[in-house]
């Protein structure tokens, strides 16, 4: 039986939270998860601040935030998927067992590392050849463009099936003829106040409610295209991993053949061949990813060639990848990491004095003396400082 899978979730959703035990007895029972009704998703569109360090004026400028439709399930739908991404999980990882590009595979996996160290294996990897062209490739709209009947042929090739058992097709069923509905539009129809949904609820509305002011007040929204799953479901990412599963074999097998490297993380694809193979390996990639209904995202498409000399490895042009910048010499965090962690910076600082500001104003109130910013929690959630001097207590 799958482990770690229950997690409690603080969420309103149009269904009341559930224990481990209620939880397990729904989603250890293929025969009523075959039957189960699944809610709409609640999806509400998260901004993601991009910003950059303009050298020409020395600031930090912000470009137009990037848009990501994020979708949560109800309680009960996400300990179904929470079960069944285990149950993946675990055939993905044996499968991985007896093939030769386990290693390839970075995202969503319990390796113990993160993408910092992903980065520098495979800078370290490129250190140690001569020269070699190294090829990092994005692809567009990954979750939305994923192809159903080919994330269905591979998920019943990672079961070993000719067909999905009938409780695996619901959860199919249920990620690609997914419905939604908007968090906004919802607490609006009810009534709820957007900044304090909860106010003592255990979830959204009662079921009466959501057949008269959800479904009736049309609401919900269908997936009616042959792609895409939600973006933010417990299974989502393992999904990724089980729907590239035939790509990742094909690309490592031809790269590992002239004696190159193959990386991939999520929707990040990273090739390291030699000189001469550079258009033939851009030319299979373009292939294998137009055959599973994918489109590579030219504008993020990077090459660069490394070439060793008396001075040592250098490129023609500097390589990014997973946040960092390498050069042949050196390694760099990228200046818009740099600029982002800033602005969480100032903006954690501001939050912080702000908060402060309401709690002195009690304090003043009540006869006390004002307190000055608690600087802990804020060094040791943005400084190495307060880390440092822990350790070096020990």
């Amino acid at each position: 039986m799958p482990e770690n899978w229950y997690k409690s979730r603080g969420y309103l959703h149009f269904d009341r939270p559930i224990n481990q035990a209620a939880a397990l007895e729904i989603v250890s029972s293929p025969k009523t998860v075959a039957k189960h009704a699944f809610y709409p998703f609640i999806r509400y569109v998260a901004q993601t601040q991009k910003v950059f360090f303009d050298k020409s004026i020395g600031k930090v400028v912000k470009k137009d935030p990037k848009q990501r439709p994020i979708s949560y399930a109800a309680h009960v739908d996400s300990h179904i998927y929470s079960y069944y991404c285990e149950l993946l999980n675990r055939a993905y990882e044996d499968h991985l067992a007896k093939v030769q590009w386990s290693s390839a595979i970075l995202a969503f996996r319990a390796l113990g590392k993160s993408n910092i160290d992903f980065a520098r294996d495979a800078f370290l990897d490129i250190a140690t050849r001569d020269s070699c062209c190294v090829i990092a490739i994005d692809i567009k709209g990954f979750f939305d463009n994923l192809d159903h009947v080919h994330l269905k042929n591979a998920w019943q090739a990672l079961l070993g099936s000719s067909q999905l058992p009938d409780d695996h097709y619901a959860v199919y069923r249920s990620l690609t003829k997914f419905s939604f509905v908007y968090r906004d539009q919802v607490y609006e129809a009810l009534g709820l106040s957007k900044s304090n949904p909860k106010q003592g609820r255990k979830r959204i509305c009662e079921p009466h409610e959501f057949r008269a002011k959800v479904r009736e007040g049309g609401l919900i929204e269908t997936n009616k295209d042959k792609k895409g799953i939600p973006q933010g479901s417990p299974i989502s990412a393992m999904l990724s991993n089980v729907y590239m599963m035939g790509f990742d074999e094909q690309i490592h097998a031809h790269v590992e053949s002239c004696g190159g490297a193959y990386y991939r993380y999520c929707d990040d694809v990273l090739l390291i061949v030699p000189l001469e193979k550079e258009a033939e390996a851009k030319a299979l990639v373009d292939l294998r990813v137009n055959e599973i209904g994918l489109e590579i995202q030219a504008a993020k498409t990077e090459t660069c060639k490394f070439t060793r000399s008396a001075k040592g490895l250098r490129s023609d042009r500097p390589l990014q990848y997973l946040g960092f910048i390498f050069d042949g010499a050196n390694i760099y965090l990228r200046s818009s990491s740099l600029a982002r962690y800033q602005d969480r910076v100032h903006r954690g600082i501001w939050l912080a004095e702000k908060c402060m500001d309401k709690v002195n104003a009690k304090r003043i109130s009540r006869g006390q003396l004002p307190r000055s910013m608690f600087l802990k929690k804020l060094y040791k959630r943005y400084s190495y400082l307060l880390t440092w001097q822990i350790n070096r207590a020990y």
